[in-house]
């Protein structure tokens, strides 16, 4: 029997629809399942009279693999590929590679990565998005971990994954240790903000302005023709747009409690630890809790009545400034969210290549989008770029978005309807641009309560200096000074 070039454990949506898209694209696979019968049912089912081996056992399935052998996971992230891991190395050979393409923390990627390494192996972590028809049709890949292996995978992943209309692969090797999975932590991220600002316009269209879903399946229709043109955009349209047998809108009647996996939770986290600004994502995490409390919501909304008032202007003119408001928060985000990556690679060491990843998101992903293609050639022009608000063309939308984004936000306020995505964007925007932020005055209190310290306008950065406020305390001050 000949040799398979890759082995996929875990036959679950993601797994059984990514090893039909290797498959079809010339490669043999070995599959291995825990529920051994899973095996089974696809070698009968969907695997059938394909180039797969069915194993029973993960030795079976490593046995009958090229050198070096590739085993890829796609199991619950955790414990389960952990567990794998023991299960997996001891049959393996010097230079075999392991692949972990679920939804891994990106700490645990970077301890995998040594472990394995030290053991004379090589690992690789891999996001993998787009869901069950990415698997299929070609997913966004973002591969990290041990360089060597890249050469080995690189045929396989760039030939499975999805390309951009200019026919180029949305996958390339993104870095060290856990890089791929960060990569994929913060497209999850971008993902839980550019939902909750498009949820954002859909609120103060149906309830600030009175439109139909068909009316707003219209706005979305246009607005995907735009500079808006996105999958997320795209599937809203066709959401706002879809009726049951019974002729009633199925999104009338989904209960308003949002769930989430953790990633945009991850992603808020990573931003503190770094002390990156990355506002717009923890928003959109904090709106999906603040929507899973249903319960305190209906109590409170017969006890806490806004003072509102209702939309008096012009619709269509509202209409237009809700679709620039959601581009300039949307450059926010990802502004945000590249600052993110640029502040972890420098703390781990990682080499990303900002416009490569902008690649990378172009096509498969949940967040792919010809905007995508704008960040792309930012970084192209100016690989050192610091802030997406900076690159000229960015700054051109948002400096001509400004008005709308403005009346936008007052008429959110003024009709009490809930916009903490776009309004944090636009806070973070009027922060970013400021000279002058009050800061001095938060660490005169630092200093006035904790002797803490703080820099002059009138000596060089690095020098510190202490006030004894009230005339009670002593000249020692604290020792750390943080920005």
């Amino acid at each position: 029997m000949a040799q398979m070039d890759i082995g996929l454990i875990g036959l679950a949506v993601m797994g059984e629809n990514l090893v039909l898209n290797m498959e079809s694209k010339g490669f043999g696979v070995a599959v291995f399942n825990r529920t051994v019968s899973k095996v089974d049912d696809f070698m009968n089912g969907r695997g059938k009279g394909k180039n797969f081996l069915g194993c029973h056992s993960i030795e079976e399935l490593c046995a009958n693999l090229k050198r070096p052998r590739k085993v890829m996971l796609l199991v619950k992230a955790g414990k389960a590929v952990d567990d794998f891991i023991e299960l997996i190395l001891p049959y393996l050979e010097p230079g075999d590679i392991i692949i972990d393409g679920g939804n891994s923390h990106f700490p645990d990627t970077i301890r995998r990565a040594q472990y394995v390494e030290s053991k004379g192996f090589l690992y690789i972590g891999t996001g993998v998005s787009g869901g069950e028809e990415g698997a299929l049709l070609g997913p966004s890949m973002m591969p990290g971990g041990s360089p060597a292996a890249w050469p080995h995978v690189k045929e396989v992943f760039q030939a499975v994954c999805a390309k951009t209309p200019e026919g180029e692969p949305c996958c390339d090797w993104v870095g060290e240790g856990g890089a791929g999975h960060f990569v994929k932590m913060v497209h999850n991220g971008i993902e839980y903000g550019d939902m909750q600002m498009i949820c954002e316009t859909y609120h103060l269209m149906r309830h600030g302005l009175g439109m139909s879903n068909e009316e707003m399946h219209e706005v979305f229709v246009e607005w995907n023709q735009g500079e808006l043109d996105s999958y997320l955009i795209e599937i809203t349209r066709d959401i706002l747009g879809y009726k049951n047998e019974e002729g009633q809108h199925v999104v009338d009647l989904i209960l308003d409690t949002a769930g989430q996996k953790g990633t945009g939770k991850w992603t808020a986290i990573a931003a503190l630890d770094q002390g990156q600004p990355l506002t717009l994502i923890g928003e959109a995490v904090f709106a999906r809790c603040l929507s899973a409390l249903k319960e305190e919501r209906v109590s409170a909304a017969q006890c806490l009545k806004g003072d509102v008032a209702v939309f008096q202007g012009d619709k269509n003119a509202f209409v237009n400034d809700l679709r620039q408001a959601l581009y300039a928060a949307k450059i926010v985000s990802y502004a945000q969210g590249f600052q993110l990556m640029r502040s972890a690679a420098k703390d781990y060491g990682w080499h990303l290549n900002y416009g490569g990843i902008a690649l990378m998101w172009r096509g498969g992903c949940i967040i792919r989008s010809v905007f995508l293609g704008k960040i792309k050639d930012a970084f192209a022009k100016n690989p050192e770029l610091v802030n997406l608000l900076l690159d000229p063309f960015f700054a051109d939308v948002v400096t001509k978005a400004q008005a709308s984004w403005r009346r936008v936000i007052a008429t959110a306020v003024n009709l009490g309807i809930p916009a903490p995505a776009l309004s944090t964007a636009l806070a973070y925007f009027d922060g970013y641009r400021s000279e002058f932020l009050p800061a001095n005055l938060l660490q005169a209190q630092r200093d006035y309560f904790g002797a803490h310290t703080y820099e002059r306008v009138d000596k060089p950065r690095g020098e510190f200096f202490h006030t004894n406020w009230t005339g009670r305390g002593g000249a020692t001050s604290a020792s750390t000074y943080t920005v």
